[in-house]
């Protein structure tokens, strides 16, 4: 009997899928992906809007905490049971639940029904991110793959620049169609949804052999009980007080089901949510904590870059939005320059390394930036920034999927997209809290040395409501409410933007330590010589040596054991 790793043909692109029709699934991919992206930076600019309409002010964040909660633990779920049940049916259910949520927002009438409806949204996002990457990796071999999946990240970079600005516009009108403005956010989402789904229904059929497993259902549930105390006291830590009795007691129920969730993990073996002997894979583990400190220096300090467009520089939340476009600029750059020297070299370790180093780079510029640098200086750094993320985000999930079983691409999938998650509600929480500690401080500081200077004097001299105006705004509200710097004059208002500036440099000069761990820690990636098969092709590859050699497909997808082959 010949080998069949042997006699498969190599692909070029895919032996099941064209370009033409790898093109089409795509845009069904990323229209659901947009979805979930645009999601998360819409209601930056239309929470309050939204709150006061459903008077539920003091409620608003619980709007954002609960889409985070379920999208985040819904998607290590999706890559389990999609590698047992196949892509399709659950991607198409993530998009579905997604569109069910929206229209449910969009008739919210107060904050309790929107955060639960916000919930039900999670659910389907959980799944859009990691679900299309995890399919991309079913129809693209590895050396292919990540010059589509560069699009993905586009889609990323693009949704973060554009949600500002529909969520600003959208916030900003009383109605549009006889309808509340600040809905249409949420019903926008249908016809995208609906669009998608027909696009993906239509194209989109991988042949699926399932293999009966047993699901790990106490291992979602001890997950559930370890990370929604957790999540949720990273979300509220800032107003609860990180040492008080709500945050410990979310502490202790965290660990106990992190605790359980480690032991039902072992008790399933490879048939768990989250197998641990993947993370025996060198590739696997370096992906999983590379990704968590990247999602930390990117979540947490670029968090931050807003804040300083706003506040320092005066730019409305659609203005802001605008002038991060150089950001999406470097991302597309770095991940389609990244795409195509893989699959040109069919190398990807030097990627990460490269992307890494950038990252570091930009973020110790971005501490470097104060309240007089010119924009198009700081413009210049998002660039730098959105080149490091765009040739490290993919590459890694190339480098992760090609390393595995092509039977379990799903779970590996979403554990990387699992893990950037975790990390980044984590950098948002560390980073956001030191800035509100340290503002205040810095702000002072810098009325301090400004009250001793004359200008700064004859200011306050000729409108003294001014200082009463500062005394209103303590230090860190100015993270919720800026607008009391339109009623100052430009000297007085200017030892607060130093202030602010001072206080954001040192969240940048956290992140850029987090990201040096992170140079590291990518240093250690293995260079697996990549697949010129698609995962599809793989699991035929490994099936029908299986059936003929009665054994067992291989570790890495690579065909059956050795000692099985021509027995």
């Amino acid at each position: 009997m010949s080998n069949p790793k042997t006699a498969a043909p190599p692909a070029a692109g895919s032996a099941d899928f064209t370009h033409r029709q790898i093109l089409t699934v795509l845009a069904g991919l990323m229209m659901g992906m947009f979805l979930a992206a645009l999601d998360q930076t819409i209601m930056a600019t239309a929470t309050r809007t939204i709150a006061d309409d459903l008077r539920g002010f003091d409620l608003q964040a619980w709007a954002t905490t609960a889409f985070l909660i379920t999208s985040t633990i819904s998607t290590p779920l999706y890559g389990k049971l999609s590698d047992i049940y196949g892509r399709r049916p659950f991607f198409l259910f993530a998009i579905g639940i997604f569109v069910i949520g929206s229209m449910l927002c969009g008739l919210s009438q107060n904050m309790y029904e929107l955060a639960a409806f916000r919930a039900i949204q999670g659910i389907g996002a959980g799944g859009l991110m990691s679900m299309a990457l995890a399919i991309i990796g079913d129809i693209v071999p590895p050396r292919e793959r990540a010059r589509y999946q560069g699009f993905f990240l586009a889609v990323f970079g693009t949704a973060s620049v554009i949600g500002p600005l529909l969520g600003g516009f959208f916030a900003g009108q009383d109605s549009i169609a006889g309808i509340t403005g600040w809905r249409w956010i949420f019903y926008l989402n249908v016809p995208v949804g609906i669009a998608a789904m027909v696009v993906v229904a239509r194209v989109l059929h991988l042949p699926h052999h399932r293999t009966d497993h047993r699901i790990d259902w106490p291992g979602a549930l001890a997950l559930i009980v370890g990370l929604v105390p957790l999540l949720t006291v990273a979300e509220q830590g800032r107003d609860w007080g990180w040492d008080s009795p709500r945050a410990f007691g979310c502490y202790i129920v965290g660990a106990i089901g992190i605790a359980a969730f480690i032991f039902a993990e072992r008790a399933y073996g490879h048939e768990a949510l989250l197998p641990l002997r993947l993370f025996r894979n060198k590739t696997v583990s370096v992906g999983a904590i590379s990704s968590t400190i990247i999602g930390m220096a990117m979540f947490g300090g670029l968090l931050t870059v807003p804040l300083y467009l706003q506040i320092v520089k005066g730019s409305t939340a659609t203005e802001a939005g605008l002038q991060m476009i150089p950001f999406v600029i470097g991302i597309m750059a770095g991940s389609i320059t990244s795409g195509q020297l893989i699959a040109r070299t069919g190398r990807y370790r030097i990627f990460p390394i490269v992307g890494s180093v950038l990252m570091v780079s930009a973020l110790v510029l971005f501490s470097l930036i104060g309240a007089d640098t010119p924009l198009w200086k700081t413009m210049l750094i998002m660039v730098l920034m959105g080149l490091g993320l765009g040739g490290n985000m993919q590459p890694m999930i190339t480098a992760v999927q090609n390393a595995v079983n092509p039977r379990e691409i799903g779970v590996a999938t979403s554990s990387v997209t699992f893990f950037r998650s975790m990390g980044g509600t984590l950098g948002t929480a560390i980073f956001l809290s030191v800035l509100f500690n340290v503002v205040g401080g810095k702000i002072a500081t810098a009325y301090q040395k400004a009250q001793d200077t004359a200008a700064f004097q004859q200011s306050v001299a000729a409108d003294p409501s001014q200082m009463q105006t500062l005394q209103q705004a303590q230090g860190s509200s100015a993270l919720n409410d800026t607008s009391f710097l339109e009623k100052l004059s430009a000297v007085v208002s200017h030892p607060f933007k130093v202030g602010f500036s001072d206080g954001i440099q040192i969240v940048f000069i956290l992140a850029a330590i987090v990201m040096v761990v992170g140079l590291i820690v990518v240093f250690f990636l293995p260079e697996v010589p990549l697949s010129q098969r698609s995962a599809q092709q793989q699991r035929e590859a490994d099936i029908l040596a299986a059936e003929n050699s009665d054994g067992v497909p291989g570790e890495v997808g690579a065909g059956p054991l050795p000692d099985k082959i021509n027995h």
